[in-house]
C-alpha cells in the first residue's frame, strides 16, 4: 500500500499546480495558498533538515502548534524520514507536556513561536529532547534552516506497516494514553473520508477541527483525490464560516455541533444573512464527534434545503473519523450514526464478546486496517481494547431493523462539550486538592450549545462550606478554561459498596430532564 507521503510526492506529479492548502487568518485578515508542487518541495526540505540533526526512521519527534499549513508541511515532514510524529494538543499544561514527551522520548520538538518561551523554559524536565525548532522565521527556525536545502527526497523506504504517529488521548481514568498508528491507519482514512464524501479533484473542504485530535483524517479524503483544503486558524464565528465558504468557493465542511449552532442562531437573529453570500458551490455538511440532535439537521435543512448532509463517527484508536457514517443518502435516518463505511466491519457484543440480538444494547466492537496498533508502552490496556483482531470502542449501541447503528450511552465517562472529550478524573483530582472538599463527582449536563458541560458535584468536608464563587475561583487558577465546571452543586456524593461512584444515580439527579444554553 502506498503511504501518505507517497500520496504528497503523487499529487506533485499530477496536479503540480492545484492549489493543496489554503491558510485563512480572518483576524489579521492573511490568507496564504499552496500547491501541491510547492508542498511536497518543503515536505521534503523540512525531512532533510530533520535528518540532518540525527533524526532517523523510528525515532520520534514532537509538535505542537495552532492548524496552519506549517503544521500539515511539518507533520509530513516528520513522516518522510521514517520517524513518527506527535502532535501535542496546543491546550495542554506544562505538566501535561512532560507527561506525554516521558512517554514518547521525543528526540526534536517543533513548535509554534508563540510557545517557544514555555518549550525554551522546560528544558530540564525534557531530557531525550536534543533540538528545539520553532517553525517562525527567526533566527535559528525552520524556516532558517530549510533556507538552500535540497527539495529532493531522501528515498526512506516506507513500508504500510511502519509505525508513523503517535497520538494522546485519554481514558477514563483520567491518564492520556499514547495510540499507536501505521501508516496503514493514515491510508484508511484517506480511502474512507473520498468515499464516504465522494472527493474529486475540484472539492474544497473547510477545515476547522484540530489536527492534533486526528482530525487530521477530514483533510485526507482531499489528499487521495487531490482536491484542497481550508484551513480557517485564529477565530471562528457565523460570518467567517460563511464568508470564507462563499469567498473560496469551498463544496465541504466539517462543523462540529456548537459551530452550526451558532450560524442557526445568527440566521435566526438576522446577525447573518445567505443574501450577503455566494454558497453555490457548497454541496455538503457532516457532522461528528458529538452526539447530534437531529432537530439540528432539520433547522439547517430548512435554510439549506438542497444542501447534502452526513453524519461520521469515529476515534482515536480507530484512525479519527469515518470508521461509521450515515451516507449523504439516509438523511432520513437522521439520529442513527450509520454504518460501517468501505473498509470497516462492525458488531455488536455483549460482555463475553457475543453478538446480540438485532434491537437489543451491547458494546460495538469495529475492525479494520485502520485501527490503532495499540497503546505505546502499554500492553494491558491494548490487550483489554483489541481482542482477535476486533477493537472494542467502549460505546454502547445497537442496530435498528434497517441495519443502522444508533449510538445509545458511553460505557466511559466522556464528557463531549463542544466536540472536546473532557476527562472527569483529571477534574476531579484537581477539586480533591482543595482543603474543604471531603469528595466530588464530575459529570456532563446537558448543553443545548456544546451537546454537554461540565457539572460538579461537591461534597464539602465535615463541618465545612462554601459558596459557588470560592469554587469558580479555584477552579479558575487550577483548570484550563474548557475543563471548569459550568455547574456547581453542593450535595453528598454516593459511592457503592467498592468504594465507586454512583454517577449513574447524580445523572439521574441532576442531568436529565435538563438543558442549559448559556
Amino acid at each position: 500500500m502506498m503511504t501518505v507521503v507517497d500520496l504528497v510526492a503523487r499529487n506533485a506529479r499530477m496536479y503540480p499546480d492545484g492549489i493543496a492548502y489554503v491558510e485563512v487568518r480572518p483576524v489579521s485578515k492573511g490568507r496564504t495558498e499552496i500547491t501541491w508542487r510547492a508542498f511536497n518541495e518543503r515536505m521534503n526540505r523540512i525531512a532533510r533538515v530533520l535528518s540532518s540533526k540525527g533524526v532517523k526512521k523510528g525515532m520520534k519527534v514532537a509538535l505542537l502548534g495552532r492548524n496552519s499549513i506549517a503544521w500539515l508541511e511539518v507533520f509530513f515532514g516528520i513522516m518522510a524520514t521514517g520517524a513518527w510524529a506527535v502532535p501535542l494538543n496546543f491546550r495542554f499544561s506544562d505538566e501535561d507536556i512532560k507527561y506525554c514527551a516521558d512517554i514518547a522520548e521525543p528526540s526534536i520538538f517543533l513548535f509554534d513561536e508563540e510557545y517557544a518561551p514555555r518549550i525554551i523554559a522546560m528544558k530540564a524536565a525534557l531530557p531525550t529532547v536534543t533540538g528545539y525548532i520553532p517553525l517562525g522565521a527567526g533566527v535559528g527556525s525552520l524556516e532558517t534552516l530549510m533556507k538552500d536545502v535540497s527539495t529532493e527526497a531522501l528515498g526512506i523506504e516506507l513500508r504500510d506497516d511502519d509505525e508513523c504517529a503517535l497520538y494522546f488521548t485519554s481514558g477514563t481514568t483520567g491518564a492520556p494514553k499514547a495510540v499507536l498508528h501505521a501508516h496503514s491507519m493514515l491510508m484508511v482514512s484517506s480511502i474512507t473520508e473520498a468515499t464516504n464524501h465522494e472527493w474529486t479533484v475540484f472539492d474544497s473542504n473547510l477545515m476547522m477541527s484540530p489536527l492534533y485530535h486526528l482530525g487530521i483524517g477530514h483533510l485526507l479524503g482531499g489528499l487521495i483525490k487531490g482536491g484542497c483544503n481550508v484551513l480557517v486558524t485564529e477565530q471562528v464565528s457565523p460570518a467567517i464560516i460563511l464568508e470564507t465558504m462563499s469567498k473560496e468557493r469551498a463544496t465541504m465542511a466539517f462543523l462540529l455541533v456548537p459551530w452550526a449552532l451558532d450560524v442557526l442562531q445568527a440566521l435566526d437573529k438576522g446577525d447573518v444573512k445567505l443574501s450577503d453570500y455566494d454558497l453555490s458551490n457548497w454541496r455538503l455538511m457532516y457532522m461528528g464527534a458529538q452526539p447530534i440532535p437531529p432537530v439540528l439537521v432539520k433547522r439547517w435543512k430548512a435554510y439549506f434545503p438542497a444542501m447534502e448532509y452526513d453524519t461520521t463517527y469515529g476515534l482515536s484508536e480507530g484512525g479519527g473519523p469515518g470508521v461509521v457514517h450515515l451516507g449523504m443518502e439516509n438523511e432520513h435516518k437522521v439520529g442513527a450514526i450509520g454504518k460501517p463505511s468501505l473498509v470497516w466491519d462492525l458488531r455488536i457484543v455483549d460482555d463475553k464478546g457475543k453478538d446480540v440480538p438485532a434491537g437489543e444494547v451491547g458494546e460495538f466492537i469495529v475492525k479494520s486496517s485502520g485501527i490503532m496498533k495499540g497503546y505505546y508502552k502499554n500492553p494491558e490496556a491494548t490487550a483489554r481494547a483489541i481482542r482477535d483482531g476486533w477493537l472494542y470502542t467502549g460505546d454502547l449501541g445497537r442496530i435498528d431493523e434497517d441495519g443502522f447503528i444508533h449510538i445509545v450511552d458511553r460505557k466511559k465517562d466522556l464528557v463531549i462539550s463542544g466536540g472536546e472529550n473532557i476527562y472527569p478524573v483529571e477534574i476531579e483530582d484537581a477539586i480533591r486538592r482543595h482543603p474543604k472538599v471531603h469528595d466530588v463527582a464530575i459529570i456532563g449536563v446537558p448543553h443545548e450549545r456544546l451537546g454537554e458541560v461540565v457539572c460538579a458535584v461537591i461534597q464539602c468536608a465535615a463541618g465545612e462550606g462554601m459558596s459557588t464563587e470560592e469554587m469558580a475561583s479555584f477552579c479558575e487558577k487550577n483548570l484550563p478554561r474548557y475543563k471548569r465546571p459550568r455547574e456547581i452543586i453542593f450535595a453528598n456524593v454516593p459511592r457503592n459498596a467498592t468504594g465507586k461512584l454512583e454517577k449513574p444515580k447524580l445523572r439521574e439527579a441532576y442531568a436529565r430532564g435538563t438543558l442549559k444554553k448559556t
